[in-house]
């Protein structure tokens, strides 16, 4: 009877630190290592976050200046026909 194949579930578990030779490494400082593994992620992630606001700054501001390109000459052209019809500027409106 064959063994059953291992299930991929079953994550071995590292018990010692060992070097590439496979010899035990030397204990290290476990503290000093959470704290370093702590501030590099924190860089990393302000990094990443920095960089997505940019990316969406930019993309923002396509945006807008795309709508602005595509309905500024319709605006001027319908300012334009409404100063030259009433030969006055019409009354302020509110948004």
């Amino acid at each position: 009877m064959l063994p059953d194949p291992p299930d991929p579930r079953d994550i071995p578990v590292l018990t010692e630190v060992v070097d590439q030779d496979g010899a035990a490494a030397a204990p290290f400082d476990l503290k000093a290592l959470q704290s370093a593994l702590t501030s590099e992620t924190l860089k990393l992630a302000d990094s990443l976050l920095h960089q997505a606001v940019k990316d969406i700054e930019a993309t923002l501001f396509e945006r807008v200046y795309d709508r602005l390109r595509a309905e500024l000459p319709e605006l001027v052209d319908r300012i334009v026909r409404e100063h030259r019809v009433g030969g006055t500027a019409p009354a302020a409106t509110q948004p």
